[in-house]
C-alpha cells in the first residue's frame, strides 16, 4: 500500500500542437532538482523526444545556454548535459533488449544524484524509484494534437 507521501496524483492534459507539448515540457525546467525523475511512455511518434529536447533547452535557456541540437540517444542509449546544479540523463530505451542491461548504461547513478528523463521508460518499469513523474503521451484528436497523462508520485509536489 502506498504512503501519503507517495500516493499518485493523475492529471490528464491536453496539447493541441507541438508547441503546446514543447511548452507543457518547459514548465518542469525550473522544478527539478538531483534526484528527479520523468518516465516518458507513449507510442512510438506520439512526443516523447519533442518534450525531452523542450525540457532540454528550456534547462539550457534558465541558466543562459542555447543548446541547439539535442540529439536523440536512441543509439547511445543516454546523452547527459552538465548544469550547475545537476547532471541530466537523457535515456533513450528503444533498444534496450531487457531491463536489467540499464544498470550497464549508468541508470543507478543517475537516479542517486542526477535528473533522469527517460524514454520508453515503460521497459524498467520496475526499477524507477517510487518517487517518479511518469507522462503518459498519446495521440490526439487531430495529426499534432496528444494528451499528456501525468502521474505523480512525488512527496509534496503535484502534476502541472
Amino acid at each position: 500500500m502506498d504512503s501519503p507521501q507517495t500516493t499518485p496524483q493523475v492529471q490528464t492534459i491536453p496539447l493541441s500542437d507541438p508547441a503546446a507539448t514543447e511548452a507543457f515540457a518547459a514548465t518542469y525546467a525550473d522544478t527539478l532538482g538531483p534526484g528527479d525523475v520523468i518516465a516518458l511512455t507513449g507510442d512510438l511518434g506520439a512526443g516523447k523526444t519533442l518534450f525531452a529536447r523542450s525540457l532540454i533547452r528550456s534547462l539550457g535557456r534558465a541558466v543562459g545556454i542555447d543548446i541547439d541540437h539535442v540529439p536523440s540517444p536512441t543509439f547511445t542509449l543516454v546523452q547527459l548535459y552538465e548544469f550547475a546544479n545537476f547532471t541530466l540523463y537523457h535515456f533513450d530505451l528503444y533498444r534496450l533488449e531487457a531491463a536489467h542491461e540499464a544498470w550497464e548504461i549508468g541508470i543507478d547513478e543517475a537516479f542517486s544524484g542526477g535528473v533522469s528523463v527517460i524514454e520508453w521508460a515503460d521497459r524498467i518499469e520496475h526499477l524507477l524509484p517510487s518517487h517518479h513523474i511518469r507522462i503518459d503521451l498519446a495521440f490526439g484528436a487531430d495529426e499534432t494534437a496528444r494528451i499528456a497523462t501525468v502521474t505523480a508520485r512525488v512527496a509534496g509536489r503535484h502534476p502541472r
